[in-house]
């Protein structure tokens, strides 16, 4: 059973998971797929061809799986798939995809998406991903698990920030992100490593001292950026650094940000 406000409109095809409640003034539209226990608080919109997983509980004025907002967009079929145990804040929009991306926005678990903040078309959110207030997600981006968005910030699009990596506040980050970077300055520098949050997950010192060196190695001057990487993938033994390795060698259409000497 689901509890639903006399208010709220739940288009015909729409369905709706055991446990849900949804609001006053709430719009369901017609393709949308709630999961068990979903919440929808006030004046929250979902529309378009839109899943969303059990336990996410979305806050008033969100508008989630509108269309994207891509003037190249011509009407194609696109879905917007959110994981489990969202917290989708006030004012928060979330786009479906496009043809050009793949047709596919996709969310994470177990994220929280702070007041007005944006997710755009085609992007790729892992879990427990963290967008704090007013920051903007551009399209075909890609945030992998663990990453924090400062408030204010914009990610261009295509950008690939790495897990664990955290952006800070007012920040424009317009190249890729290496795991467990740590950016800010308004132009988006970087300036070392997330050793806060590595520490708060309990990952191992000599972990923590791999990468630290390994970020060293990558600010020196021998080679391109590139070249220094592939040295470290040859000499590495430790799996956090193997990942940061495999990040910068994988498929971009971005450069880096790259350590200051």
């Amino acid at each position: 059973m689901s509890d639903i406000h006399p208010s709220a409109v739940i288009e015909d095809g729409a369905r709706l998971g055991a446990g849900c409640r949804v609001g006053p003034f709430c719009v369901v539209g017609s393709q949308v797929v709630l999961g068990d226990r979903v919440e929808l608080k006030s004046h929250v919109v979902i529309s378009g061809n839109t899943e969303i997983g059990e336990d996410t509980v979305i806050f008033p004025f969100s508008v989630i799986g509108e269309i994207p907002q891509d003037l190249k967009f011509r009407g194609e079929d696109s879905r917007l798939v959110i994981g489990a145990r969202n917290r989708i804040r006030e004012h928060v929009t979330m786009n479906a995809g496009t043809e050009g991306g793949g047709g596919v926005t996709r969310v994470g678990d177990d994220g929280l998406f702070m007041a007005g903040c944006h997710i755009a078309h085609d992007a790729r959110i892992g879990d427990r991903v963290i967008v704090v207030n007013s920051a903007a997600v551009a399209g075909h981006c890609v945030l992998e698990d663990d990453v924090i968005v400062g408030g204010l910030s914009g990610i261009h699009q295509w950008v690939r920030i790495g897990r664990g990596a955290i952006i800070g506040a007012v920040t424009m980050v317009t190249n890729d992100v290496i795991p467990y970077g740590l950016v800010q300055a308004p132009r988006g520098e970087l300036h070392g490593l997330n050793l806060v949050g590595l520490k708060r997950r309990g990952v191992d010192r000599a972990e923590i001292a791999a990468l630290r060196a390994a970020f060293r190695s990558l600010a020196g001057d021998e080679g391109t950026f590139h070249d220094r990487v592939r040295k470290l993938g040859e000499e590495t033994d430790s799996l956090h650094v193997r990942e940061l390795v495999d990040f910068v060698m994988g498929d971009t259409d971005r450069s880096f940000l790259t350590p200051g000497r």
